[in-house]
C-alpha cells in the first residue's frame, strides 16, 4: 500500500506554507471550499491545491494533475481520519510541544527564506502572524503522528518472520547493497598555550577599541572574522533565540543593548567580539568577529608523536582499539566505541559515496582491523591529528540475512505496520461519517471512502 509512504512525505510539509512558499502568485487564483469532511474535520480545496504547487515545484509530477490531486486529496482523507481518531482518543500535544516544534520550522524558514525581513516580506505578514497561522497546523499534524504511533507500536518482528519475508521477495527484486565500511577514529587535540590565548584576546581588545573610535564592526568582521559562515556578511548571524548557540555566546549576547559591543567571549569555538544589532521579541540578531587560537607547530608534533605511538601499540597488539579510545581519544564521542556515526542512516555503516574523500583516500588502503598513520585534519578552522580504523569493509552483493539480517529486519517491520494501518483504516472507515464532494467524488480512490 502506497498510503503510508505517501502521508508520511507529505508530513513533512507544512500544509498552509508549502503552496505559498512556492505560489504566491497564484494562491488569489484558487477558489477555496470544503471538499471533504472526515469526522468533524474539513478538508478545504487550497489544501490539495497548495499541495499540488509545492510539488509540482519540486519538479515532481508524475502522470497528470487530477490523478495527481486526487491522491493528495485521498492522504489529506488519511490525514483527517487519524486527526479524528486522535480526537476520539482524547490524545494530547501540549503548548509547549506545539511551541518548540514550530520554532524549529520557524527557523528553517528563516533560514530558507536568508533573514526575518525576508520572510515577512515573502509572505506578506509579520512574524507574529505566521506563528499564529502555523500553531493549529503543527497540532493537528502532531495530534496524528501521535495517533499513527499508538496504531503500530505494538507491531513487532519476529525473526521467523523476517525469514518468511525474505523468502517471499522475488530474486530479481532483492535489494543490491553498496560496498560498506564501518570506520573507527581516535583523535588527539593538540593543547593551546596560554600565549596564543592571549594574542588572540588582544586582538579582539584592539578591535573594540577600533570600533569605539568609529571603525565599523562589519568591516573588521570581513577582514578578520574566523567564522566562514558569517565572515562574509559582516559578521551577522541572523535572528536566533536562546538555545541556538553556545551557552557563553548567549549569554553575552542577549545582555546587549543594540550597537553595544560585549566583552571578549570564550566558548569552545574559539574568542568572541559580538554586537547587537536589533532584538524582536524573543529573537535576537547580532554581528560577531570570531579569532581561534593558533596551535603552536610543538604541540601540534607532540599530538602527531602520541598517535604515532598509539597506532603502533594497537598494531603491535598490545592493546585493543577500544581499549585505546578509551584511554587516548579526545573525542567526545568516544564512549560509543569510537565509531564514526552515518548520519543519514544513524547507524555506523557507510557506502563509499557517504564518506569525506580525505577520510575514504586514508582507509580504502587498508585491511580490515588496521589504523592508519597519524593525519592531520583541519576542522572549523582547528587543527587535531586523527588515526582511523577499519573495523569492517563488505563487498557489493545482493541482500542476505547474514551480513543484512537488520536490515532486512527494519523492511519487514515497514511492511507489517503498513499491513496494520492498512488494516486500520478499513475497520475505521465503517464507522466514521466521511463525505467527498463532487469536486473529487470521481477519483479512482485506492480505498472505498465512497460509501455506496
Amino acid at each position: 500500500m502506497k498510503v503510508l509512504r505517501f502521508v508520511l512525505i507529505l508530513f513533512s510539509l507544512t500544509v498552509y506554507f508549502s503552496g505559498s512558499l512556492h505560489a504566491q502568485d497564484q494562491r488569489d487564483t484558487i477558489i477555496d471550499g470544503v471538499v471533504g469532511i472526515v469526522g468533524g474535520n474539513v478538508i478545504l480545496k487550497s489544501d490539495v491545491e497548495n499541495q499540488y504547487l509545492q510539488i509540482r515545484s519540486q519538479g515532481n509530477i508524475q502522470g497528470t494533475a487530477p490523478v495527481l490531486k486526487c491522491q493528495i486529496f485521498e492522504n489529506l482523507l488519511f490525514q483527517k481520519l487519524l486527526l479524528h481518531q486522535a480526537q476520539v482518543d482524547s490524545i494530547t500535544v501540549t503548548d509547549t510541544q506545539v511551541e518548540l516544534e514550530m520554532d524549529r520550522r520557524m527557523r528553517y524558514f528563516i533560514s530558507q527564506a536568508g533573514t526575518p525581513d525576508r520572510l515577512e516580506e515573502h509572505f506578506g505578514k509579520t512574524l507574529l502572524e505566521i506563528k499564529n497561522e502555523l500553531r493549529d497546523v503543527i497540532k493537528e499534524q502532531m495530534l496524528t503522528e501521535q495517533e499513527q504511533q499508538k496504531i503500530t507500536k505494538d507491531a513487532s518482528i519476529t525473526p521467523s518472520e523476517v525469514k518468511a519475508f525474505y523468502k517471499k521477495i522475488p530474486k530479481d527484486s532483492i535489494p543490491l547493497i553498496s560496498s560498506e565500511f564501518e570506520i573507527g577514529m581516535i583523535i588527539k587535540q593538540p593543547a593551546i598555550g596560554d600565549i596564543e590565548k592571549q594574542e588572540a584576546k588582544n586582538k579582539l581588545k584592539n578591535f573594540k577599541e577600533r570600533v569605539a573610535k568609529g571603525d565599523d564592526f562589519s568591516t573588521l568582521a570581513v577582514l578578520y572574522s574566523e567564522d566562514p559562515g558569517s565572515s562574509k556578511q559582516g559578521g551577522e548571524l541572523g535572528m536566533f533565540k536562546r538555545g541556538e548557540m553556545r551557552p557563553e555566546f548567549e549569554a553575552a549576547a542577549f545582555r546587549l543593548k543594540p550597537g553595544e559591543v560585549s566583552e571578549i567571549v570564550e566558548t569552545e569555538d574559539g574568542f568572541h567580539l559580538i554586537q547587537m544589532i536589533e532584538r524582536r521579541g524573543e529573537y535576537i540578531n547580532v554581528r560577531h568577529i570570531l579569532l581561534q587560537p593558533k596551535v603552536s607547530a610543538v604541540n601540534l608534533n607532540k599530538a602527531k608523536a602520541t598517535l604515532d605511538s598509539v597506532a603502533a601499540l594497537i598494531m603491535n597488539k598490545k592493546i585493543t582499539y577500544d581499549v585505546a579510545v578509551l584511554k587516548y581519544s579526545d573525542d567526545p564521542g568516544k564512549n560509543s566505541g569510537g565509531m564514526m556515526i552515518n548520519p543519514v542512516s544513524g547507524n555506523s555503516k557507510f557506502e563509499a559515496g557517504q564518506i569525506d574523500a580525505k577520510i575514504f583516500f586514508v582507509i580504502d588502503k587498508l585491511k580490515t582491523g588496521e589504523v592508519s598513520a597519524p593525519v592531520l585534519i583541519n576542522e572549523r578552522g582547528k587543527q587535531d591529528y586523527r588515526i582511523y580504523y577499519l573495523k569492517a569493509r563488505t563487498n557489493p552483493h545482493k541482500a542476505n540475512l547474514e551480513e543484512d539480517y537488520a536490515r532486512i529486519q527494519q523492511l519487514a517491520l515497514e511492511k507489517k505496520k503498513q499491513n496494520v494501518i492498512d488494516e486500520w483504516i478499513t475497520n475505521k472507515m465503517k464507522s466514521t461519517y466521511i463525505s467527498i464532494k463532487n469536486d473529487f467524488s470521481n477519483c479512482s480512490f485506492q480505498r472505498k471512502w465512497i460509501k455506496k
